[in-house]
């Protein structure tokens, strides 16, 4: 086995409760992402652009197409005989079967993995932000200042920094202090969730705290190694980071991909984002088409109107349909004469003709006012809707519905349909 001098742990495990239906059956960082690719598929590609070809990819959570999407990992060259991708599930062990119960916790189960690699460094990643970073340069950081830890860390406006593990740091940039989600927070400097340890400082930190309860990188490892007096320093990061952990912020950043300049773009030629592409016949806009300011994926036929929105591939888009400002993900099939206004619309759904979706007031959803807020509608994969039928704002809706589950053809603003079977 070649010695790596790096090698990535992935968390890629998370439920993503705060995406409501869009999370009901599938990981979060399989969730579509920009027409094209899956959340994970961001820091997969920055570990590749970055010349990493080793990356332990930590599941849990409805791993199945997080599973089938990496595969053995050619889109991202990481094909590879030493190294490459792995997909690194909970197992059974002789004497009990384990779930990840923490973040750190699942990097532990994983040591032999880690192990095999005898590695220099690790670089310890979230499955579940969209950004583009060079961690060579994060690396090359670690290593000037001889550190044990570096936690990669943002400026946030300091209204927003109790949200945040916040680092306060001296001059030199070296962590003096490590606050989780502090009331009144004394810096605005944010951990991102992007750590980088020397081998041999994370291996001792693990098994010191591995019969610590839900054992976490950041409630645990982090104040270990520092109660310790290891050297950690924080890698300020000043380039687009979104993390699309809720409905609002999910559809803001897709959102922001259609803007005329975009902050983040899909389309450097010296960054590019890999996904996995399957074969699909090119887009067809009809004679009546009209579209503008969007993202049209392959294989989508429009025959309405598209305007500042995100569809996936193979979408259908029906005659007399307008859609402004939604995210229709990949397969879903549109009626005609449709308004879809501000939804987001998972994959696989039907949606009949006649459907005005995202109209009306907003009104507090009786769901869950913390997770389907913003004024969107949002609809779960496989979810059917019938003909005819009105839907309101902050409302969700997964599973095939029929005309009896709208009173007089209407799902009023904050209402809720979860079929049997849908989770929330």
């Amino acid at each position: 086995m070649i010695r790596k001098e790096m090698i990535a742990m992935l968390l890629a495990g998370g439920q993503g409760s705060r995406l409501g239906v869009l999370t009901a059956k599938v990981a979060k960082p399989a969730v579509a992402f920009g027409g094209k690719y899956r959340i994970i598929d961001f820091p997969l590609s920055n570990c590749i652009n970055s010349g990493i070809d080793t990356v332990g990819v930590l599941t849990q959570y409805q791993p199945l197409r997080l599973n089938s999407h990496i595969g053995i990992g050619i889109p991202w060259d990481l094909d590879r005989n030493n190294g490459g991708v792995t997909v690194l599930p909970p197992y059974e062990k002789s004497d009990n079967s384990e779930w990840y119960t923490g973040t750190a916790n699942a990097i532990f189960q994983n040591l032999s993995y880690m192990e095999s690699y005898n590695p220099e460094y690790v670089l310890i990643l979230s499955g579940d932000h969209i950004y583009k970073m060079d961690y060579e340069v994060m690396l090359d950081f670690h290593k000037e200042h001889n550190a044990d830890v570096t936690i990669a860390a943002m400026p946030v406006p300091i209204e927003e920094a109790s949200r945040f593990g916040i680092v306060i740091t001296d001059e030199e940039k070296q962590i003096t202090e490590f606050e989780e989600k502090p009331e009144h927070p004394r810096s605005n400097l944010a951990s991102m969730g992007i750590y980088i340890f020397t081998w041999k400082v994370l291996r001792e930190a693990l098994i010191a705290m591995k019969d610590q309860g839900n054992c976490d990188f950041g409630k645990h490892i982090i104040p270990y190694c520092h109660e310790k007096q290891q050297r950690l320093f924080a890698y300020e990061y000043n380039s687009y980071w979104k993390d699309v952990g809720t409905l609002g912020s999910y559809w803001e950043a897709n959102m922001e991909l259609v803007d005329l300049i975009p902050e983040f773009n899909l389309y450097e030629e010296y960054w590019k984002v890999y996904t996995k592409s399957d074969n699909v016949e090119p887009q067809y806009l009809s004679s009546d088409a009209i579209v503008e300011k969007s993202i049209i994926g392959e294989g989508t036929e429009i025959y309405g109107e598209v305007r500042n929105s995100v569809l996936g591939a193979g979408v259908v888009v029906g005659k007399g349909t307008v859609i402004r400002d939604s995210i229709i993900m990949q397969d879903t099939k549109i009626g005609e004469n449709c308004g879809i206004y501000k939804a987001i619309i998972a994959e696989d759904c039907s949606i009949g003709d006649n459907v005005e979706i995202g109209i009306g007031d907003e009104a507090q959803s009786k769901l869950n006012d913390k997770i389907y807020a913003f004024g969107l509608a949002t609809i779960g994969e496989n979810s059917c809707i019938p003909s005819n039928v009105k839907i309101g704002k902050n409302t969700a809706i997964s599973g095939v519905t029929d005309k009896s589950d709208y009173p007089d053809g209407v799902l009023a603003g904050g209402e809720y349909i979860i079929k049997a079977g849908d989770s929330k």
